[in-house]
């Protein structure tokens, strides 16, 4: 993870000032360092080749020679080892890869032999496959936090017998953006000498490498030097992996950086990104994702939940009913993951099968409240297996994914009160088919609590694209109000890209915010600001109405 996105609860100013000096230097190397980080011989398979996943003519395999394309998140599991959920919930959104942050010790708390033998099975329990990575050494060389490449590679030695006959299953991403932006060329010989030691000790494997530069090889060491790294490895059974945030945010560069890889037939994903804009600039997702699906290559978004600065979590307090604006992209979005994932073959899911289950069963609705609604309906069938099933929201053309599971049961919530909705159910198998819609059913939510706000909106600035926001949120009742829900639609194609005061989910023009730990009290007359950065095109109309927990608010 980028300094900038850290997860962990430690952010050091140092860290930041790398990377924005890092940026503003990118102009003027990054003109040189095309032309001389060109991959340009190309790869030969190694004599000797790994069972499990392995890579074959530059490709991510897996044992049975099927092609394996990721399409996943990072968890920050070390920090948060008690949401063993996330696991399942990822899964259920589609996702076929989770990638897991560990420690070695050096920096956070050693992650036991015990506790990364149980996020193997969750990952096998689950269906999905399991990118293992040491974060402490993110950032080695400039943070002096940072531990070695050499001390990951003896954590995972220590692991081999947790790791031995998980091939099938596991990738072992031996460091996380395990060199910063001083001296980057210093991470070629570190990084073949740890590739090394592991396959010394036995360990057989998919080895994920990342990049120098904080992950993001804006001064294209990496790109320059990854065959010596890949003819380090006996097996040829590594793979690299780039991180793409606010370096990566034009089209040129992204399609130049993906495509020097697949040339040479030397196996790439891009192991962690981000699309919300920060203060370093905007990450162009869109052209990671387009491009990615166009040269299958596998990718895996920042973050499940937990970050620092919630603007890159894809949910909201780890809930996978409440997706950002982020996590919308990320799973439904054009080339996301709802639509371009497909289950590893090892677990069960047929090459070549294009036959999609049959269509759910009509589904019924119970326990609606003013914001949301329990469907439940019979079970689709597959040839194969289902694996899970999509509901979504029917309008005039389009069907909005609102929920997902793996059972025949799901909970809509953010639905807004006195409403009327049509919903139905779509069902997956392994395989990535999606079945016929369900017939429909119809849902008139609830009467909404009762609540006295208003609510002022203004826009602070305005640019071509883009401008700030302001949202007061004022309670005009005479009690407090702990806990709040707001609502709001643009008309206009506007999308919330940054949030400060609250995090935001979005759907279309649907906008639903939740509070920040500092404004989720709101005392009788008092009041929050909520401030935010969007995207928007020619036209900037105000929303015209705003919700509290379902019920209307005053202007003003």
């Amino acid at each position: 993870m980028s300094p900038a996105r850290s997860t962990s609860p430690e952010r050091p100013f140092a860290r930041l000032l790398a990377v924005l000096s890092a940026l503003v230097t990118v102009a003027v190397l990054g003109a040189l360092a095309p032309a001389a980080a060109q991959p340009a011989v190309r790869a030969e398979q190694p004599a000797v080749q790994a069972a499990g996943l392995h890579i074959s003519g530059g490709r991510l395999v897996e044992g049975n020679g099927n092609d394996f394309v990721m399409r996943g998140v990072n968890h920050a599991h070390t920090w948060y080892t008690d949401r063993t959920q996330s696991w399942a919930d990822v899964k259920a959104l589609g996702a076929n890869t989770v990638r897991v942050v560990l420690s070695d010790g050096h920096r956070w708390t050693r992650n036991s032999a015990a506790d990364v033998a149980a996020v193997i099975e969750r990952c096998k329990a689950n269906r999905l496959i399991c990118v293992l990575e040491v974060h402490d050494t993110t950032g080695y060389g400039e943070d002096t936090a940072a531990g070695t490449l050499d001390h990951a590679a003896d954590y995972w030695i220590g692991l081999k017998d947790v790791l031995a006959g998980q091939e099938d299953y596991v990738v072992v991403n031996i460091g996380n953006e395990p060199w910063g932006n001083t001296d980057p060329a210093g991470w070629t010989a570190p990084t073949a000498a740890a590739v090394k030691k592991l396959r010394a000790a036995g360990l057989q494997h998919t080895i994920m490498v990342d990049a120098p530069n904080w992950g993001q090889d804006w001064q294209g060491v990496m790109r320059a030097n990854a065959r010596t790294v890949y003819d380090a490895d006996s097996t040829g059974n590594l793979v690299f992996s780039i991180h793409m945030y606010s370096v990566f945010d034009t089209a040129q560069e992204i399609t130049d950086y993906l495509n020097a890889f697949v040339a040479a037939k030397l196996p790439l994903v891009i192991g962690e990104f981000g699309g919300p804009a920060d203060q370093w600039g905007d990450p162009d997702e869109d052209t990671m994702m387009a491009e990615a699906q166009r040269l299958g290559l596998g990718w895996l978004a920042w973050s499940w939940s937990g970050n620092t600065d919630p603007v890159l979590d894809l949910s909201v307090g780890f809930d996978p009913s409440r997706l950002s604006s982020w996590g919308e992209r990320i799973f439904h979005g054009a080339d996301g993951i709802a639509r371009t994932s497909k289950e590893a073959t090892v677990f069960g899911g047929t090459p070549g099968d294009t036959r999609p289950p049959t269509a759910p069963g009509t589904p019924v609705a119970s326990a609606v409240t003013a914001t949301s609604v329990t469907l439940t309906w019979p079970a689709a069938t597959d040839d194969v297996g289902v694996t899970g099933y999509d509901v979504v929201r029917v309008g005039s053309g389009t069907d909005t994914v609102v929920a997902a599971s793996t059972t025949a049961s799901a909970t809509v919530t953010g639905l807004t009160a006195g409403t009327a909705y049509t919903f139905a159910v779509h069902a997956r198998d392994a395989a990535g088919n999606r079945s016929p819609r369900s017939a429909t059913v119809n849902v008139t939510t609830g009467t909404a609590p009762a609540r006295s706000c208003a609510v002022a909106y203004r826009v602070v600035g305005e640019w071509p694209g883009g401008f700030q926001g302001e949202i007061v949120l004022r309670n005009t009742g005479t009690t407090a109000l702990n806990g709040w829900t707001l609502g709001f639609s643009f008309a206009d194609g506007q999308t919330v890209s940054n949030m400060w005061g609250g995090t935001p989910a979005q759907t279309g023009g649907s906008v639903r915010v939740t509070p920040a730990s500092y404004t989720a009290a709101i005392p009788a007359a008092g009041s929050v600001t909520l401030g935010f950065l969007a995207a928007k095109g020619a036209t900037n109309t105000a929303p015209t109405a705003f919700t509290l927990d379902g019920a209307v608010c005053a202007a003003g």
